[in-house]
């Protein structure tokens, strides 16, 4: 295991001499702890796989300084960094079969032929792909080849594991089981690894820890849960998952929070980064954070849940019902021309209808506020 430490990174591309400088990288310094499950996740061309290969050895940095452990690393050459790496498209080699694929990594660092069967055994168990060692790749699935791609970094046994959106080629279903057989194999062999990838669930559901990234920068690094339910920036709150803002104004202290005047009505925040009165903010409410109840004695309630005494009562009215299987979205109208979106469970109950009436309750707790 390796602590990865990266000091101002930059990366700048230039397709010739005239041509305008494309910042890939922008003055990024993070470090990853070991043996932790790091997730760099953005959209598509914000810096993300640039960085990793950063890491790896496979681009320069234009500035800046990767550390692997005690080691200033930069100027390292791929092979020199012991680093192991899966590719979105797996990389397989197509002439080897998938012992041989696998034993390719100690190969090439000079171990016995013993201990390179012995790690092909080994790693193919792991990863329940034994019993097809002496199968080509076309042989295989998508699913069963990107579990040889594992392996296969596995075997190399490297100070790191760096992934660049290994399961973007899956199908869906195929994609939510291997998440979970992912993770558990990362963490049982206690590797610092890094993984790509532009999926909110993914990062959300497999990492320790993420780096939300734009435009070449680092805007937010936490836990999952801290970044999921408190975002420093509207983009992370708008990349990670639905979001309801509204604009609004400090109006006064409020216990350990704030209350927030917003067109919308009055919401208490428990935790603001911003306590000056009167100062202008944006209140982000994720939808099913939103207690939804009906003011109509002949509706039903969207959920037994009860408010907690802090909530803020807020009127609105329904527009629209989407039923989402395991879930119910609502478009709910509000004061001052706001429309939110509410999800709640979908029980066995009759959907609100358009029309009615219905008030949403937010626990101040579930008020995520960001400067403007």
């Amino acid at each position: 295991m390796k602590r990865i430490r990266l000091e101002n990174i930059v990366k700048v591309f230039r397709s010739g001499p005239r041509a305008t400088a494309a910042i890939a990288v922008d003055h990024v310094s993070l470090t990853i702890e070991p043996g932790e499950f790091f997730f760099l996740l953005g959209p598509s061309g914000c810096g993300k796989t640039t960085l990793l290969r950063i890491i790896a050895g496979l681009t320069a940095p234009t500035s800046g300084q990767v550390w692997l452990g005690d080691r200033d690393v930069t100027s390292l050459a791929v092979e020199q960094r012991n680093t192991a790496m899966v590719f979105q498209n797996y990389a397989l080699w197509p002439h080897m079969t998938v012992r041989q694929n696998v034993e390719f990594g100690p190969r090439m660092r000079g171990a016995p032929a013993a201990t390179r069967r012995q790690r092909a055994a080994d790693n193919l168990a792991r990863v329940e792909m034994d019993p097809y060692a002496a199968r080509k790749p076309n042989q295989l699935s998508g699913g069963q080849q990107q579990r040889v791609a594992l392996a296969r970094a596995l075997a190399a046994q490297g100070d790191c594991l760096l992934l660049d959106e290994p399961l973007s080629n899956l199908d869906a279903r195929l994609r939510l089981h291997m998440r979970h057989e992912l993770r558990h194999l990362v963490k049982s062999t206690g590797i610092t690894a890094v993984y790509v990838t532009h999926d909110q669930k993914e990062a959300l559901s497999m990492a320790d820890r993420m780096a939300v990234m734009n435009a070449g920068k680092v805007i937010q690094i936490g836990r999952p849960e801290e970044v999921y339910n408190r975002p420093t920036t509207r983009f992370v709150a708008d990349f990670l998952g639905e979001a309801n803002f509204v604009p609004g104004t400090i109006a006064a202290p409020s216990g350990g929070g704030v209350r927030v005047e917003t067109p919308v009505g009055e919401l208490q925040a428990a935790d603001c980064p911003v306590r000056q009165i009167g100062r202008n903010v944006l209140c982000c409410v994720r939808p099913e954070r939103i207690l939804l109840s009906s003011a109509s004695a002949s509706a039903p309630a969207a959920n037994n849940h009860t408010a907690p005494a802090d909530a803020a009562g807020l009127r609105a009215t329904v527009a629209e019902s989407i039923y989402l299987g395991e879930m119910r979205q609502y478009l709910c109208d509000l004061p001052g021309g706001q429309r939110w979106k509410i999800s709640v469970l979908a029980g066995a109950d009759k959907a609100i209808p358009p029309g009615s009436a219905v008030t949403l309750h937010i626990a101040a707790q579930d008020v995520a506020i960001l400067p403007e």
